[in-house]
């Protein structure tokens, strides 16, 4: 009869085992599984989404609309999904891609985030947090496409970053479904120097511009307004609502 191994037979090589004691490399390269979602059968909950991010003085701003659909922005399945997620103490992303895949990398890079405080005694930079997020989305199959933005020594960024783990840093950003929309109101717009109030409201309706056109984007506005105080998450009917 054939016999089920215990707990206690698991070896280093098994993807389930613990890691062996001093390994120090970053959850995700530890255990793969943590990001492996899988295949998926039939159809799944997409945001085809517009994201912003702009930077000021003072903040970095990131914006996306609330929509989730299928079939490539033809059904709408959810009308207030979260897409703009605080993932340390003073950044936040905005994400599109697959909502399975979006949850997914966000709880990762939060427990990358806190594994690297807890070594270092300190939160990761907006860089070292930036090359975490690329190695989990470079390292993975997670259809996730984010703008991270937030806060450090440096001063306020706005990163984005591709599915190669490619990262690139500008004073502002669009991705997602509607990013050719939302690019041509922060051409216009954006100015270097600009308050935190003209930032978020510059950033909406970039997000706004492309929900009037983009089938994938819509049904309100979600700002996280980042500061070296922390980060303040708004939704929002209405990208006009946003002052």
């Amino acid at each position: 009869m054939r016999q089920t191994p215990q707990a206690t037979d698991r070896t280093p090589e098994s993807p389930t085992a613990e890691p062996a004691r001093g390994d120090r490399r970053p959850l995700h390269e530890r255990d793969p599984s943590l990001v492996d979602t899988g295949d998926a059968d039939g159809q799944v909950a997409e945001t085809g989404t517009t994201v912003v991010g702009v930077t000021t003085e003072d903040a970095a701003v990131l914006a996306a609309d609330k929509r989730a659909s299928v079939s490539g922005g033809r059904f709408v399945t959810n009308k207030d999904t979260q897409k703009v997620e605080a993932v340390h103490p003073t950044a936040a992303a905005a994400l599109s891609g697959t909502v399975g895949h979006i949850q997914q990398f966000v709880r990762v890079l939060r427990s990358e985030a806190r594994l690297y405080e807890d070594r270092r005694g300190d939160p990761p930079s907006l860089d070292a947090l930036s090359t975490l997020a690329g190695g989990i989305l470079g390292s993975s199959p997670l259809a996730v496409s984010p703008l991270l933005g937030g806060v450090d020594e440096d001063g306020p960024q706005v990163v984005t970053l591709d599915g190669g783990g490619g990262v690139l840093t500008d004073d502002y950003a669009a991705g997602g479904s509607g990013m050719q929309l939302a690019y041509g109101v922060l051409e216009r717009e954006y100015e270097p120097g600009l308050a935190v109030d003209a930032a978020r409201s510059v950033a909406a309706r970039a997000v706004g511009s492309a929900s009037e056109r983009d089938t994938a984007s819509g049904d309100g506005v979600t700002v996280a307004t980042v500061t070296s105080e922390g980060v303040e998450l708004d939704d929002y009917d209405a990208a006009s609502e946003v002052a």
